[in-house]
């Protein structure tokens, strides 16, 4: 089991759009398990690769007992009016806010060994989808937040006893609806 630490808001490569994965090897498989142990320990409903500090377009996944990865992934929304639900995130510590997302999604890419998959979820399983593929964009949840709503989640993050640290360590229990955070 090889946990790494997660990178917190603030961190620049949270904000750097990641590459798409071109080789299919031992090391991404590696990185897919490091991904999966991270976001199990923290414990998260999600995980992607630029949290940890690697720049390439992969995400893992815990939803619903349904564990799995999707590697550069392409994301086809539904039509259907967004819902807004309570979202977290494990570069967020401890922290939650409403966040609109499609309620439907389906997701494409390929699994580690370079094969093909698609996935479909509705619920959480979309707003994993979404909130993971965001972060493989440079993308915050909280960028998808109203004006006011997102000042105020700005002024909580400011407030978090973890606001202002570099990459630590972060051991949590997530405050987020589902009991995980994304």
């Amino acid at each position: 089991m090889a946990i790494q630490s997660i990178r917190l808001f603030g961190d620049p490569v949270l904000r750097t759009p990641a590459e798409p994965v071109k080789d299919f090897d031992k090391e991404l498989r590696k990185l897919v398990k490091d991904l999966t142990d991270t976001m199990l320990d923290a414990p998260g409903a999600g995980l992607a690769a630029p949290q940890i500090g690697v720049g390439l377009r992969v995400f893992t996944y815990y939803v619903d007992d349904r564990l799995g990865h999707l590697i550069n992934p392409n994301l086809d929304l539904s039509e259907e009016k967004d819902e807004e639900g309570e979202e977290g995130c494990l570069s967020f510590p401890g922290l939650s806010f409403p966040t609109p997302r499609a309620i439907r999604a389906v997701a494409k890419g390929f699994d580690m060994h370079g094969e093909p998959v698609t996935l479909e979820g509705t619920d959480l399983m979309a707003r994993c989808f979404q909130h993971e593929t965001d972060h493989l964009d440079g993308v915050l949840f909280i960028d998808r937040m109203d004006p006011a709503q997102r000042k105020l989640a700005m002024k909580e993050i400011r407030q978090a006893e973890w606001s202002g640290l570099s990459a630590p360590v972060v051991k949590f229990s997530p405050h987020v609806t589902h009991g995980k955070a994304l």
